[in-house]
């Protein structure tokens, strides 16, 4: 029991952390472009940054200092490395996705929606349980996805512009859009495979991480260290890399590099729960749905109080939280647990007859 409530703990940090994630390197984009729009590799260096200094510099040293169960293994350090990739891939994948005309409105129900599936069902086949999975487990999966969903596509907006304004932004867009008329069906499947790239990362993420941190012996600092230097590695060297070659509008001030930063720490700290849930026994079939499933639900709560919508919210939107909460507990139920180990036989010993007592 105890355990189990370390768990919650665990992954609740990493839907807390991963819900503001998205809002605040929203900020950071937008106090960062010097177009009026939302810049993409400049916020992306800057998360690499803060992983690297929460997930690298930060542990080393509290390893260094005080130590901790588990073990430097070659095994762990390659799937740790790997599961830092996947998850910096990822993140890599949503700005691709953007960038070719993507619209948060259905770029990220689509990615919390299918990130689970990839998560579930690939957790299952690596732990041999396709067999054990019930119909209850599927049911309550699709409610999940089904209410991330709808909670996202059914949130409150800010009203939009009077019409007139409308009119005159798409005559002065249209005015410089042809190029990118004749190339639409281009950037479609380029978005397709962008929102792709990511649903497959983020779905395998937890579980190889979780390979990873099992061969390191439950360790929790060494996978950390290992997501953090990949993050680095993809965002900090490659992500500097793609800005000298192509430039982008954009400059590093205060404002725009502190919520960007802030935003990297908001997803360091959600990885690190993640290694605290699966330290504590958790398992990536249950851990991850349920992140995935109320870290969007956190996204848009945040959202919401920071725009001052609260006037706006919909019958739909209160009906996919319910949807979230009832089928995270059913996953979390009903997930497969395989059977129980066997009991250990006792052999019983023969008793020695006990020595003859001597009469006086």
């Amino acid at each position: 029991m105890k355990n189990l409530l370390f768990v919650v703990a665990s992954f609740a940090v990493t839907i807390l952390a991963w819900g503001v994630y998205g809002p605040v390197l929203h900020w950071g984009q937008h106090d960062m472009s010097t177009s009026g729009g939302f810049a993409s590799l400049r916020p992306f260096i800057c998360v690499g940054l803060a992983y690297f200094g929460i997930g690298v510099a930060v542990p080393t040293v509290l390893l260094r200092l005080r130590g901790e169960p588990g073990d430097w293994t070659l095994k762990g350090i390659l799937f740790s490395l790997a599961g830092g990739a996947l998850g910096a891939l990822g993140a890599l994948g949503i700005i691709l996705a953007f960038f070719f005309g993507g619209k948060p409105v259905y770029v990220m129900p689509l990615v919390f929606g299918g990130a689970p599936v990839v998560n579930s069902f690939l957790s299952i086949f690596l732990s041999r349980k396709m067999k054990e999975i019930g119909p209850i487990f599927l049911a309550g999966l699709v409610i999940v996805l089904l209410g991330a969903t709808t909670v996202l596509v059914a949130k409150p907006t800010a009203p939009k512009q009077p019409v007139a304004e409308v009119t005159a932004t798409a005559e002065a867009g249209a005015v410089q859009a042809t190029p990118e008329d004749t190339s639409a069906f281009r950037n479609l499947v380029l978005q397709i495979a962008s929102v792709a790239l990511v649903i497959c990362c983020w779905g395998c993420y937890g579980p190889v991480l979780h390979i990873g941190q099992a061969a390191m012996h439950n360790s929790r600092l060494r996978p950390l260290i290992c997501v953090g230097l990949a993050y680095f590695a993809i965002a900090v060297v490659v992500g500097n890399l793609w800005l000298a070659t192509t430039g982008e509008a954009s400059t590093y001030n205060f404002s725009g590099t502190f919520w960007s930063l802030a935003g990297g720490a908001a997803g360091a700290i959600g990885a690190l729960g993640i290694i605290m849930a699966f330290n504590f026994g958790g398992k990536p079939v249950v851990v991850m749905p349920l992140v995935f499933g109320g870290a969007p639900v956190v996204n848009t709560f945040f959202t919401i109080i920071a725009e001052g919508l609260w006037g706006q919210i919909n019958a739909l939107f209160v009906a996919g939280l319910i949807l979230v909460i009832a089928g995270a507990a059913m996953v979390l139920v009903f997930a497969p647990k395989g059977s129980p180990p066997p009991k250990p036989v006792v052999i019983p010993t023969e008793v020695p007859p006990a020595p003859a007592s001597s009469e006086r």
